[in-house]
């Protein structure tokens, strides 16, 4: 069993508690507005960390992290993208990548609105964290920790931050 800790648009703010809810977690995934190479730098100083670039990250996030990544986490396919849209309103790059990929678990950001929901129609899970940083529209900072046992996506908790 693989414990994933799932964080978006930090915009170069790591909240204390990040790193302490994520103790226990053997990874750290970042859907993306790091904000700077520092602060990934920080998380991946403590925990093994996965991530992709935002629209709002530089050319120092942009030479280490992709725009998009796909791999295997135990048995499940993951697509990891910043902006990436919704089930059934993915953007159109996202639905030709999902199309291609066909992954169990999609994640992105950028939206600032935390969301875990499957669609059937591509028998998918789609998470985004929300928004651990502080700039932005939503009004409470969020984060996602869940597991992967072998083919299961399971255990997911919605940890808040508090007030951004």
């Amino acid at each position: 069993m693989t414990k994933i800790g799932l964080l978006s648009d930090t915009h170069g703010f790591l909240d204390e508690g990040v790193l302490r809810h994520f103790e226990d977690c053997d990874e750290v995934w970042h859907a993306g507005d790091f904000g700077d190479l520092a602060l990934a730098d920080k998380i991946a100083a403590v925990k093994p960390l996965k991530g992709v670039y935002g629209n709002i990250d530089g050319q120092d996030v942009r030479s280490v992290y992709p725009e998009q990544l796909v791999f295997y986490c135990e048995e499940v396919k993951v697509m990891i993208r910043h902006i990436g849209g919704y089930p059934p309103k993915y953007n159109p790059e996202t639905k030709k990548e999902l199309a291609i990929h066909r992954p169990q678990l999609f994640i992105s950001g950028h939206s600032h609105i935390l969301k875990v929901m499957y669609d059937p129609a591509i028998e998918c899970l789609h998470m985004n964290p929300g928004a651990a940083g502080k700039q932005g529209w939503h009004k409470v900072k969020t984060l996602i920790k869940f597991a992967i046992d072998g083919k299961d996506i399971r255990d997911a908790s919605v940890i808040e931050l508090g007030k951004r």
